[in-house]
């Protein structure tokens, strides 16, 4: 595993971080404490370091796990998590979004709770959930800026979504000199990631990406595949047909980032990936990784076998220049690929400004 540096806030966080919205919520499957403990303790073995939770995921539950599993190697990890979702007041439907609250005293009384359910008097990573940039005034600049100097946090992040946007929430993160921007961004989705690029170079920040679904909910790495019936309750499912669709299409495309050395007599590969080796789904994360704003990326682990590909998946090969530039001109075209993939819109709380301004052929899918 290797390791790099959190924006200029000198935290350092695992190339492979571990998105903790699969402990203590039911969106990729139940699994008792136990197993998600062991999930948590095992990704540390692994060498992964970086723990990103949510005070919303289980209505507190996984950062009441994330807190056991991760106690006994507190001085050795990252832990990050977010507020601004008011669960306390607010019952949940399903997977709908609840309303934000992000004014200064709630998030001080939010972020109270989540140190509890956490176990720990400070965090390193604390971020806004999903904030709309109107939401982010004066007050809880300062606010967050008194944490990072009485030491409470070490960096602060924005966490964007829950779609593919927000740019102007991104872009004032950046200008503002937030720590990191976590964000939908991967092979097979560009646009947003590609403008933050542009925003960091523009404004000269220090501020890191980390990157989320970086597989592209299931396809990047092969675990929603044309005989994949997406089970009821599974987060991936609010994907469209037509996006599964194109997407298979696009992966065939990128069947050149595989690398496999030659097998032994016996005609196995010796299960985990040797040296020169690279699948699919880690290729997904070296092309992130390529990008030196990326600080961390985030794919969802389901299993134990999810973990051994993926946290190893800092160690194989990097993507060349030229294989990297291949990949843009792929996606440059669509691909060659004149299908629909019913994703034509990305969120805005600024009733598609952003979108325009940015010149993204997409449309705005409202506040």
């Amino acid at each position: 595993m290797n390791y790099r540096e959190l924006g200029n806030s000198g935290v350092e966080v695992s190339e492979i971080g571990f998105g903790a919205w699969v402990v203590g919520t039911d969106w990729w499957g139940d699994r008792d404490e136990a197993e998600a403990i062991d999930m948590v303790q095992y990704a540390v073995d692994q060498g992964i370091t970086y723990f990103d939770t949510g005070d919303v995921y289980g209505h507190g539950r996984s950062e009441e796990l994330v807190g056991k599993a991760l106690a006994e190697v507190r001085d050795e990890v990252t832990v990050a998590t977010k507020i601004g979702y008011d669960f306390y007041n607010n019952p949940q439907a399903g997977h709908g979004e609840l309303p934000k609250e992000m004014n200064r005293e709630y998030l001080e009384a939010a972020f109270e709770k989540s140190l509890d359910r956490l176990g720990l008097d400070s965090v390193d990573v604390l971020q806004l959930h999903n904030a709309n940039a109107s939401e982010v005034d004066a007050d809880v600049l300062e606010f967050l800026d008194e944490l990072r100097e009485d030491g409470r946090a070490d960096a602060i992040g924005w966490a964007l979504g829950p779609s593919i946007g927000w740019l102007a929430e991104g872009d004032m993160a950046i200008e503002e000199e937030f720590d990191a921007v976590q964000l939908v961004w991967n092979v097979l989705e560009q646009e947003v990631g590609d403008h933050f690029l542009d925003t960091i170079e523009r404004t000269g920040s220090s501020t890191s990406l980390i990157p989320r679904v970086p597989h592209s909910s299931g396809l990047l790495n092969e675990q929603v595949t044309p005989e994949t019936e997406l089970e009821e309750g599974d987060h991936r499912a609010y994907r469209p047909d037509e996006w599964y669709e194109a997407g298979w299409e696009k992966i065939d495309a990128l069947r050149f980032l595989e690398r496999a050395e030659p097998r032994s007599a016996d005609g196995s590969s010796g299960g985990q990936p040797r040296d020169g080796e690279r699948s699919m789904a880690q290729a997904s994360l070296q092309w992130l990784l390529y990008h030196e704003a990326v600080a961390t990326v985030t794919p969802t682990f389901r299993t134990r076998e999810d973990i051994d590909e993926w946290a190893a998946a800092s160690d194989v090969p990097a993507l060349s220049d030229e294989e990297f530039q291949r990949v843009q001109e792929l996606y440059a075209e669509d691909f060659g690929i004149a299908r629909d993939d019913g994703m034509d819109a990305l969120r805005s709380s600024v009733e598609g400004e952003d979108i325009q301004s940015a010149g993204l052929d997409k449309e705005s899918a409202g506040s």
